[in-house]
């Protein structure tokens, strides 16, 4: 009997970086590979080896016309962990071809990264080492002027997938009270984890630390806005981890500018970040080039992850690890691809 025929198209990861060795074996494993990492697949490649691809691994563009030409197609795993616009998700239901996404897999290095962050805004620290080292520091009580404890402090997490659920377990030790924005979650699933549901303005209003873990829909897009920002409190911490795009760009360096509000983000509008761009300099903000999941820990787990599902697909169960794509979320969602694919 043949082995399964596997396409690798994995840009912009590469085999080495998401597979350790014991891994890399478990993937060969499963049969044939047929890889291209330097580059994507190229159109010619992907169709002549279509008919008989069984699994196939990355961000290749899939229409309809493709899927139905890929008659043993079983799965795709985007190892991107973002469902992207270039796959048709209702044909792929329609044939019974799983689409999946590791999108656990940087969750948690990004939820620690989080943690830290909110804490640095809330006393202070990077702030108090840039005062240090310009001979304007100030000791005890007045260096912690406009600090706070994040412990007990009110927490409003917006997004709760994911990357939410881990910072709020992360959280825990600290006693926060905790209130989600999420409208895609109902309400009793937020509160199994401890958390309030509430809605964006009253989120807004009563949280010391906002984290906004959104995802980027159709419907979404700077979402949070002038109006929104100014309900904050006075000297709250924003913490933007997930896409620019939820917020008005702008608007955001505004209020930290003025000194309303303390600020992180690891996301950014346009990325890599111009040389000359007024985010540098801005104030009162705490900047990481988005970082925040680039783990080694994290970028293994995508392999593992992947192929653990492949495993069991291929033995006929379903796949227990990964995101399955719902036709009707993904289709909303406008992630960042890597590249035109």
């Amino acid at each position: 009997m043949d082995r399964p025929l596997i396409l690798v198209d994995p840009l912009p990861r590469t085999l080495d970086s998401i597979c350790d060795a014991a891994t890399r074996r478990r993937l060969e494993n499963l049969g044939r590979l047929v890889v291209c990492e330097d580059r994507a697949m190229p159109d010619e490649m992907v169709d002549r080896h279509l008919p008989e691809t069984v699994l196939l691994f990355g961000q290749t563009a899939m229409p309809r016309e493709r899927i139905e030409r890929a008659t043993r197609l079983k799965a795709i795993f985007n190892l991107e962990t973002n469902f992207l616009p270039n796959v048709d998700y209702a044909a792929c239901h329609q044939r019974g071809v799983w689409v999946l996404a590791p999108t656990v897999a940087f969750a948690e290095a990004a939820a620690e990264s989080a943690l830290g962050m909110a804490i640095d805004l809330a006393r202070g620290i990077t702030a108090a080492d840039r005062a240090f080292r310009a001979g304007t520091e100030k000791f005890g009580l007045d260096g912690n002027e406009n600090s706070f404890m994040f412990t007990r402090a009110p927490v409003g997490i917006i997004g709760f997938g994911d990357l939410g659920r881990k910072l709020r377990a992360l959280i825990a030790p600290f006693r926060n009270s905790v209130a989600v924005y999420d409208p895609w979650l109902p309400d009793d699933l937020i509160r199994s984890f401890d958390c309030t549901p509430i809605g964006l303005d009253d989120l807004l209003r009563t949280s010391r630390v906002v984290f906004v873990f959104a995802s980027v829909t159709t419907d979404n897009q700077g979402f949070i806005g002038k109006r929104e920002f100014e309900l904050m409190q006075p000297g709250a911490a924003f913490l933007l981890m997930s896409r620019a795009a939820v917020v008005d760009f702008p608007e955001f360096l505004r209020q930290v500018n003025s000194g309303r509000i303390v600020a992180a983000t690891d996301v950014f509008p346009k990325e890599p970040v111009d040389a000359d761009d007024p985010v540098r300099s801005v104030d009162g903000l705490l900047l990481s080039a988005h970082r925040t999941g680039g783990m080694v820990e994290a970028l293994r787990q995508i392999g593992s992850m992947a192929v653990a599902d492949a495993e069991l697909i291929l033995r006929g169960l379903p796949p227990q690890l990964c995101r399955r794509a719902d036709p009707a979320v993904a289709s909303r969602l406008r992630s960042m691809p890597a590249g035109n694919r």
